[in-house]
């Protein structure tokens, strides 16, 4: 989808990495509070924003405190998923 390393649970993408940054799925609900993370922005690879999607620079793959908190929010979202 976006070019570069994913990491999945139970079948669904949680984040990954690209050229740029990374990317977390935290769904829509979640979205809101995550783009007040610091260096987290909406998704949007194509021109268009992906809803429950962001964005997560470089500067935040350097931080273990806001790269933690971001791999959490889209760990819990995974894990309320079923599995595929």
């Amino acid at each position: 989808m976006f070019g570069g390393l994913c990491f999945m649970l139970n079948g669904h993408k949680v984040c990954g990495v690209h050229k740029d940054g990374g990317m977390a799925r935290v769904g829509k609900l979640a979205e809101p509070d995550a783009l007040l993370i610091e260096g987290i922005a909406p998704l949007s690879f194509t021109g268009r924003k992906m809803g429950g999607m962001v964005d997560v620079s470089e500067d935040v793959l350097g931080d273990d405190i806001r790269l933690e908190r971001i791999v959490s929010v889209a760990l819990d979202y995974a894990k309320s998923l079923p599995p595929k």
